[in-house]
């Protein structure tokens, strides 16, 4: 067993009172109130990316706009699909066409923001559809 993994196998003896501590060396603040185990994962993931690197810019980016929506909305739509900021998306629908932007934090269409294209595709058609599928982004999509 290698040093690094002796080192995170050691958190699991560890007791709250010297995870709270653990936690303050590895974070430089107070432990949040939060249990054990979630604690040993939280010291564990701060314990490798100091070793191994942290998150890409990208993935940070994209967690920090799903807390914004998250205290925004209660909740986070989420998609598979990563447009670019910029990306424009057309669709012609029952001899329409709709133009969508994408944006550093949702969509736009029509003069509105929209979290989803989800949210668009029902705007459009007035019934539920998924969003990456009305617009083409999915395979088996009834793009026109």
């Amino acid at each position: 067993m290698s040093a690094a993994s002796k080192d995170l196998a050691a958190l699991a003896t560890m007791s709250p009172a010297q995870l709270r501590a653990e936690w303050h060396v590895q974070f430089r603040t107070a432990a949040p109130p939060i249990g054990p185990d979630l604690m040993r994962r939280a010291i564990a993931w701060k314990r490798q990316a100091r070793v191994h690197g942290d998150l890409p810019r990208s993935a940070r980016q994209r967690i920090d706009a799903a807390l914004s929506q998250l205290e925004k909305n209660g909740r986070v739509e989420t998609s598979l699909v990563r447009l670019k900021p910029g990306t424009r998306l057309v669709r012609r629908w029952q001899g329409k066409t709709y133009h969508v932007l994408v944006l550093e934090e949702g969509l736009e269409h029509d003069g509105r923001r929209y979290l989803s294209l989800s949210q668009i595709a029902r705007a459009i058609t007035g019934a539920h559809w998924s969003g990456p599928r009305f617009f083409g982004l999915k395979k088996g999509s009834n793009a026109d």
